[in-house]
């Protein structure tokens, strides 16, 4: 009996003692289990960036900054969240470029479409309100300083929004980012560096086309393309769609004239170049009155750039006889007749009218896409001259339906155009009166520095015999003189333009290469083309030039071609 005592009570102390070692390792196990937990099993999640601005501050584990992360970034958070008893600011643990740093919890966010925080935004220079964010499609047209409503957006650029989704009074649509500003007193402000606004407030609404103070001189990038080089100096035959049957000549005579770039029309008044899908929609008669098929005239215009030329397309913007016969709804109005003004013979949509913006940008759009143009040119991107009286009377109806000034329409409209197509890597040129280069806002809408800041190129028309006879107090008839007619125009109107503005544009000039209209009569020759060239390169004018001959006569060209063949720029 005492033997079988002894044995239990070893068995019941083998069993406790197992117990005891059972507990010790369940007890490890668990602390290692735990340390596992928050140093390797920690819980994940993928989130997002998010902020009101384009970057994010990051922290250490001390929670001192140390650097920042794009906004929209995709990272991995660890762990919940983090409290600085310093700060009481609540923090997440991320891992960014396989490190692991601190962000504030409140810029993270679970789904990519929250990352943008802000709320409102105020609009700093007239803008355009989009349909939607992919397509040229205008809901409407917002002024200066008004509040927006931020309630969504469409893509980030290395965290910078490129268009935001707003409400505004009953409307949903899309602005461009680089107009608004997020405080309303900065929106309100004007560009002033070196006295850049002071400038210009001084020039007041002295011919009917507006206040030069109440347009946009903020800087403006301009572009540049690598699939897409713009010559630094343009020398240009210009061709009407007529001619383009006989390209090969053209082309031949370009090659051996020193020309190396062509501007062809796209739309001329009542002379559309081709059959064009969006005149389709937009404007039948421009459509079915088109001087090619498509397939001639793209045909042509691949020709062209097969042989090296840089390609340019015309489009007569707002003088548009066609389209007011599909749209009179758009035209500027007679109200006496209630029936759209002819002005010299054609009839002008108005300026004002975001129909008309929409269709010219189509086009020039469907241009770049379908023939490869490098760069639009938006020629009579005016209103109509010498009207000022007959709009006084109250003779006229401009259809102004945003209660805009002229000029703000006019830079409005390129803005908008340089916005879509600088999208297909293509450039934007306007052509000018050579009198938009003076220091006045011109009746027609035209100031030489509210449009230079926005475009790529201005081009200029001042074809001597359009000056008055004797221009500037010369006594010499100023289109015998042509040299020192635009030598003149260029040092002392356009280059002292270009200097008031902070982004001004290329300069590239149309030049006389017709005879003159006017007594005397001169026969533009050889000689008088090259002075005009030199006049304007002497005086800084020296992007290049343009060939204003609106027939295109190949005969003409020919005996002109020495001209073309001079050097006329200092590099």
């Amino acid at each position: 009996m005492k033997k079988v005592v002894k044995k239990t009570k070893v068995n019941k102390l083998k069993l406790l003692l197992l117990i005891v070692v059972v507990f010790v390792i369940g007890l490890f196990t668990f602390k290692i289990l735990k340390i596992a937990k928050n140093k390797v099993f920690e819980k994940k999640e993928t989130a997002y960036v998010a902020s009101v601005s384009d970057k994010v501050v990051l922290y250490d584990k001390e929670f001192t900054e140390s650097g920042d992360i794009i906004r929209g970034t995709k990272v991995e958070v660890k762990g919940s969240e983090i409290k600085d008893e310093n700060s009481n600011l609540i923090y997440k643990k991320i891992v960014y470029n396989n490190e692991e740093k601190y962000i504030k919890s409140d810029n993270i966010v679970t789904d990519e479409k929250d990352v943008v925080l802000e709320k409102e935004m105020y609009v700093r220079t007239p803008v355009t309100l989009y349909k939607d964010s992919d397509s040229s499609k205008i809901l409407s047209s917002i002024k200066k300083g008004e509040k927006l409503n931020i309630i969504g957006y469409n893509k980030l650029n290395n965290g910078i929004v490129d268009m935001y989704k707003v409400s505004y009074n009953d409307l949903e649509g899309y602005v461009y980012s680089k107009y608004l500003l997020d405080n309303e007193s900065d929106a309100l402000k004007n560009y002033d560096e070196e006295n850049t606004y002071q400038t210009h407030l001084s020039r007041t609404d002295k011919y009917y086309g507006g206040n030069a103070g109440n347009l946009d001189y903020y800087p403006y990038e301009k572009a540049k393309f690598e699939d897409n080089i713009m010559p630094s100096e343009v020398r240009s035959l210009y061709l009407n769609s007529t001619v383009l049957g006989n390209i090969d000549s053209y082309i031949e005579l370009a090659k051996n004239s020193n020309i190396n770039a062509f501007v062809v029309d796209i739309k001329d008044n009542t002379a559309p170049g081709y059959a064009s899908l969006v005149m389709k929609e937009y404007s039948p008669t421009n459509y079915e009155k088109a001087l090619n098929n498509l397939e001639d005239y793209k045909a042509a215009i691949k020709k062209i750039k097969d042989n090296g030329f840089y390609v340019i397309g015309r489009i007569t913007t707002f003088k548009d006889s066609y389209y007011v016969t599909d749209h009179p709804e758009d035209a500027i109005l007679e109200k006496n007749t209630n029936k759209p003004y002819k002005h010299n013979g054609s009839y002008w949509p108005t300026a004002y009218s975001r129909n008309v913006w929409e269709f010219n940008v189509e086009l020039a759009k469907e241009a770049v896409t379908e023939m490869g143009f490098n760069e639009i040119q938006f020629d009579y991107v005016r209103f109509p001259d010498r009207t000022t009286n007959l709009e006084k009377s109250g003779v006229m109806d401009m259809r102004n339906t945003f209660n805009e000034e002229k000029a703000q329409a006019i830079q409005g409209f390129l803005m908008y155009a340089c916005d879509e197509i600088h999208k297909l890597n293509a450039y934007v040129s306007a052509d000018v009166f050579g009198e938009s280069a003076h220091n006045y806002v011109t009746a027609y809408g035209q100031y030489w520095p509210a449009i230079s800041n926005v475009v790529d190129v201005i081009s200029a028309m001042p074809y001597p015999d359009h000056f008055n006879k004797y221009e500037y107090g010369f006594k010499e008839v100023v289109w015998t003189v042509p040299y020192k007619l635009l030598n003149y125009w260029g040092s002392n109107y356009a280059s002292i333009r270009q200097k008031e503005i902070p982004t001004p544009a290329r300069v590239r000039t149309w030049i006389q290469t017709y005879d003159t209209i006017r007594e005397p009569y001169i026969v533009y020759d050889s000689s008088k083309i090259a002075d005009q060239i030199k006049g304007l390169y002497d005086a800084g004018l020296s992007d290049g030039y343009m060939t204003w001959n609106s027939s295109s006569n190949i005969n003409k060209y020919k005996s002109i071609s020495s001209a073309f063949k001079g050097v006329y720029k200092n590099e």
